[in-house]
């Protein structure tokens, strides 16, 4: 009975997608909420299955599929459609943004690292180590994981360009630049900024990238927009003598 099945369903099962043996292609968050959302599916599916049945065995059908793809790490759907969710995923950041501020007074707040977290939610902190050394510590989703690392300038040019990069062995890769010049009308700064994250290769790479490809890029990308309602703020103006 057991051969006669494997020989009869098997060939079955893989035409639809169904192989066990297939390149894992879900991380282990995604795998985790299917099987609990397929075992709860399952569950209520089989209570209401005398009073409806079509619904019942529909219910069942969908959540034996997800708890398919969480206990093996398989998910039919995404390898026809070429998704892989366990490489970690990078977050590009690219913003151009225009602040009511003369250019020299911006160029030296964001030169000035530690004022990075004053609008920028998802840093902790950035504390400048020397030598053109800083260690930056990020607020994730939920503070599910601590993420830190070390960077260094790269390239600076006063008042119009600001570029970094994380250390070597760092947990996370994070490189920036930013290039300031004057708006048409000459009384602000045009902002050019880009930020970039690569969470590392692995297990905790791949918990990190579960959490880059949602909140954590909003907030990022939030933060650079936010810095524009900052420059108008009587915190920014008294931080440059402007009031």
């Amino acid at each position: 009975m057991t051969n006669e099945f494997k020989t009869t369903h098997t060939p079955v099962l893989k035409k639809l997608g169904f192989d066990a043996r297939a390149e894992k292609n879900i991380d282990q968050g995604e795998r985790a909420i299917s099987l609990a959302t397929g075992s709860y599916l399952v569950y209520k599916s089989l209570k209401n299955i005398i009073n409806h049945p079509l619904m019942g065995l529909h219910g069942i059908a969908a959540g034996g599929y997800l708890i398919y793809r969480g206990a093996t790490g398989v998910c039919p759907i995404y390898t026809k459609i070429g998704k892989d969710t366990t490489d970690p995923q990078a977050i590009n950041i690219t913003e151009n943004i225009v602040v009511n501020a003369p250019r020299t007074k911006v160029y030296e707040f964001w030169r000035e690292l530690a004022n990075l977290p004053k609008f920028m939610t998802h840093l902790k902190s950035v504390e400048e180590t020397g030598y053109g050394g800083s260690q930056w510590i990020a607020n994730t989703p939920g503070n599910l994981i601590g993420l830190k690392w070390n960077a260094a300038i790269t390239r600076e040019e006063d008042d119009t360009y600001i570029g970094w990069q994380s250390v070597e062995g760092s947990m996370i890769d994070n490189a920036g630049k930013i290039e300031f010049k004057d708006s048409l009308n000459g009384t602000g700064t045009e902002i050019h900024i880009e930020i970039d994250y690569f969470p590392p290769a692995g297990t905790i790479g791949r918990g990190i990238a579960s959490l880059f490809t949602g909140l954590f890029e909003k907030m990022i990308r939030e933060d650079v927009q936010n810095f524009k309602l900052y420059v108008e703020s009587e915190d920014f103006k008294h931080y440059a003598g402007l009031s």
